[in-house]
């Protein structure tokens, strides 16, 4: 297989995209929003994508390709050339790559993706169906509930308290799931009573540490 997931910081990196189709325009809203740049070389550009800062290349020339793969730190293949497709591809070097149309050839997946809050949740089935990431999606997205992003919050919270006070990670890891695991917290995080779970906490932990 190969493939490790991973999470890479796109904050500054140059992106080149060849193509401006749908996937494209994907690819490129996801990495403007981590605060990349980005360059795309095909007929239009959507306004949203202007807006955020894309450039839209149209020189065919092969140049101008050995320019854009030369600038960029990462390279995407998202058009329906297939001659061109492979021309761009063979000149990425040891680019990091990530081809839309043949995954495989290249070294970099961008999986489909979606935000709850904080929490960041990748999908990728080896490019086996696109559509099943899709709807697995879906059924992940109705399955957190807002509970659960409060306890995250909570859990967050309280590893900052701990890591000033516990130099054991070990040790602030058994006060972790003691929170997790507590009924009356529990309790308010179900009434969304989120800063009365964390005087709660802070009790715990000071209780704790003085005995």
């Amino acid at each position: 297989m190969g493939w490790t997931s991973l999470f890479l910081n796109t904050k500054n990196k140059k992106i080149f995209i060849l193509g401006t189709g749908e996937v494209a325009h994907r690819r490129a809203n996801k990495f403007l929003d981590g605060g990349s740049k980005v360059i795309l070389f095909g007929n239009n550009i959507s306004e949203e994508l202007a807006k955020k800062g894309a450039i839209l290349e149209k020189d065919k020339s092969k140049k101008t390709f050995k320019n854009l793969v030369d600038w960029s730190d990462i390279v995407v293949i998202a058009s329906g050339d297939k001659e061109l497709n492979e021309y761009v591809s063979s000149i990425s070097g040891e680019k990091l790559l990530n081809r839309a149309d043949y995954p495989e050839k290249g070294n970099l997946i961008v999986p489909t993706s979606f935000y709850i809050e904080d929490i960041q949740i990748s999908l990728f089935t080896n490019g086996k169906s696109p559509l099943m990431a899709r709807e697995l999606r879906k059924k992940i997205q109705k399955s957190i509930t807002n509970e659960d992003i409060l306890q995250i919050k909570l859990q967050d919270y309280a590893r900052n308290i701990l890591k000033e006070k516990i130099e054991n990670q070990k040790d602030r890891k058994e006060y972790l799931y003691k929170i997790l695991k507590d009924k009356n917290i529990n309790i308010l995080l179900e009434k969304e009573k989120l800063d009365e779970a964390k005087v709660y906490v802070g009790k715990i932990i000071k209780k704790s540490l003085e005995k």
